[in-house]
């Protein structure tokens, strides 16, 4: 069984959410393992505690009135970096994507299994304690893209591009295995948690965001390549420059 990396005793949990039946289901589960936890019924109420009590995680709901969940998210986002868990009614692709692209970290509908949501919380407090993954040596792809694991850069074109956490670790176990295909599973698995071997939209989603991030036609990509069906692959270093 995977040891847990930190201990929930130390772990503050926001709830956000205008319905006080969800807050105190919530809460109920979340006290039950240990969490400390913190309550607002709205986005402004949220962003009061968030600065003055730094939670470690926030699970935020989207339908609420006066600032929803994405304007809630849009705030968090200029000033933090804690993990976010959105809960919403909507379970339309375009909805999920919405909140993804604007910098939640995991996305749950309604109704939602508590233990579901226990797990979602321990596996994402896990990868944002988890010591980002390092190389020694800097991985001159071509003269296009340079990647520095150890100072955490990618140098695009000239220019330094600023990679998410998540996009980080997915471009790390593309190109510590480049040449290699990597299933879909293995690296739900390595970069989001065995949780999430089945959540295959999640990498689908972050492959677009690096592409667009370091490939020069996003279009026909050259470094990440698919493997229809399966998984994908970064292109094998010896082979980036024919």
């Amino acid at each position: 069984m995977e040891q847990e990396v930190f201990d929930q005793r130390d772990m503050t949990i926001l709830i956000v959410d205008d319905e006080p039946r969800i807050r105190d289901l919530v809460r109920m589960n979340l006290e039950l393992e240990h969490y400390r936890v913190l309550e607002a019924s709205n986005g402004i109420e949220a962003m009061d505690e968030l600065r003055d009590n730094l939670p470690d995680l926030v699970v935020l709901d989207v339908m609420m009135p006066e600032m929803d969940g994405f304007e809630t998210l849009r705030a968090i986002r200029e000033v933090s970096t804690v993990p976010v868990i959105m809960l919403t009614v909507r379970q339309n692709e375009q909805d999920r994507i919405r909140g993804l692209d604007l910098g939640a970290d995991d996305y749950i509908a309604k109704p939602f299994s508590p233990r579901e949501l226990l797990s979602r919380i321990r596996a994402l407090l896990r990868r944002s304690l988890m010591a980002p993954p390092s190389r020694k040596t800097e991985i001159v792809v071509d003269d296009d893209l340079t990647i520095d694991f150890a100072r955490r850069e990618v140098i695009v074109r000239g220019q330094k591009v600023v990679l998410r956490p998540t996009e980080y670790r997915l471009l790390y176990h593309l190109v510590s295995n480049a040449g290699r295909l990597l299933t879909h599973e293995t690296l739900l698995s390595k970069v989001w948690g065995r949780e999430y071997r089945d959540e295959s939209h999640y990498l689908r989603l972050y492959i677009t965001y690096l592409r667009q991030k370091i490939e020069k036609d996003p279009a026909h990509p050259q470094y990440i390549l698919t493997e229809r069906g399966v998984g994908y692959r970064f292109k094998a270093l010896d082979d980036v420059h024919k």
